[in-house]
């Protein structure tokens, strides 16, 4: 890290504030945080007018002045470094990533500031690592990715369990089956766009295609790819958990980011660690509708015809529930951990989040990467993490704390 970053004004700045997921965010660390306590924090984005907005909609009347607000341009690189020299961490909710990102990381991987979003692009992802790199070891910026539901219930889920079964067995697991269990929520205006720009870039370009079919795309360079496969398709009785089960959309997003995990640590759960992820369901029909309506869905937005189309029904950028929706939603994650030798040390762990996982919880948990990033001591130096690679023990102290998520072992006998 940069020697002044200790002294830098700000630990922590919310880029996009004036976004729909970054005004949670806002609000979220106004209300954990407050704006006078021991988190130095301040919102940026590119319109002052809009900006003073959000103080005005997220902080009470006496406290709006005290929250700085700082402007900035995603087009002007100069802006972009000014920005990133302020802070010792800059949180990013600016997507699609692959179209608004790489000059912010380019700025922090200079200026050696830490940096975290929501990203779940793999394609950018795949494009951006490799490109800065060495220029992030070299300053100090520790960057982090996918910091919103994807990837952090599942990086952290499958984190948790392995703990918890080498505390109890000595071993951890070489294979982790996670399953998406209940849940209520829509999938964000802005998360929409970044599928639909990475299916808009897949259709132009083969490289994309071959990096999106890649169950190792972000692995480090130089390594060899393990033994998984493609992600499930169409609907399967999992005998482990007593259920059918169909594909889970975010799979290909998180699925890379686990088996990322595991080759930062170094191996500690094997180099033929096993993940995969599908969403568990009442019945074969409920598991086969399923399976047959997502396919259906992502071959439309995958043709540029009906992909246009799709968009006209489709939340936009800076759209997204109410309060009461957000609150009233939730979501379930159980992850099997199996020991090929004795599975009788299987052992199961549930994660839960108290809101809708696109919106409520994930401008939660990005926050929270954020303010970890900023005031914990961690045991990583500069390059690009995952969460669960870079944050560990301290970022899920931080989950359980602060941003309502849970957890905590199961009996493999009882699911629910």
């Amino acid at each position: 890290m940069h020697k002044d970053s200790d002294q830098r004004e700000f630990d922590v700045i919310v880029w996009g504030a004036t976004g729909f997921t970054g005004q949670l965010v806002v609000a979220y660390l106004a209300q954990t945080y407050g704006v006078e306590g021991p988190l130095r924090w301040a919102i940026a984005g590119r319109n002052r007018d809009k900006l003073d907005a959000v103080r005005k909609a997220c902080l009470p009347e006496a406290l709006r002045e005290k929250l700085p607000v700082l402007q900035a341009d995603s087009g002007d690189a100069a802006s972009l470094d000014r920005l990133a020299r302020q802070a010792r961490v800059l949180c990013t909710t600016v997507g699609p990533y692959a179209k608004y990102g790489t000059p912010l990381v380019a700025a922090c991987v200079e200026a050696g500031t830490h940096y975290c979003d929501l990203t779940g692009e793999v394609q950018w992802m795949a494009r951006v690592i490799p490109q800065y790199q060495r220029a992030a070891e070299a300053s100090g910026a520790r960057i982090v990715h996918t910091c919103g539901f994807d990837s952090v219930p599942f990086d952290m889920g499958n984190w948790y369990l392995q703990q918890q079964m080498f505390a109890r067995h000595g071993a951890y697991a070489q294979r982790v089956k996670a399953r998406v269990g209940r849940n209520r929520g829509s999938a964000s205006g802005g998360t929409i766009a970044s599928i639909l720009n990475m299916l808009e870039e897949a259709t132009h370009d083969a490289s994309v295609r071959r990096i999106m079919a890649n169950p190792y795309a972000l692995y480090p360079a130089g390594i060899r790819a393990g033994q998984d496969g493609p992600d499930q398709r169409g609907a399967k009785f999992d005998e482990d958990f007593g259920q059918w089960t169909s594909p889970f959309i975010m799979a290909a997003i998180n699925t890379r980011v686990v088996r990322r995990s595991n080759a930062l640590l170094g191996f500690p759960w094997g180099e033929d660690f096993r993940y995969d992820e599908a969403t568990l369901n009442r019945s074969r029909y409920e598991a086969t509708r399923n399976s047959v309506a997502g396919a259906v869905g992502m071959l439309a937005l995958a043709l540029g015809p009906t992909r246009k189309l799709a968009q006209r029904f489709l939340p936009e950028p800076g759209e997204g529930p109410t309060r009461e929706q957000r609150e009233a939603g939730y979501y379930e994650v159980f992850f099997r951990g199996m020991d090929p030798r004795d599975r009788g040390k299987d052992t199961l762990v549930k994660v839960t989040g108290d809101m809708d996982p696109g919106y409520g919880s994930t401008s939660k948990m990005l926050g929270e990467a954020a303010v970890c990033l900023a005031l914990d001591e961690l045991d990583v130096g500069g390059g690009f993490w995952t969460p669960a690679s870079a944050l560990g023990g301290k970022y899920l102290e931080r989950l359980t704390a602060k941003a309502g998520l849970t957890f905590e072992s199961v009996d493999p006998g009882r699911m629910h």
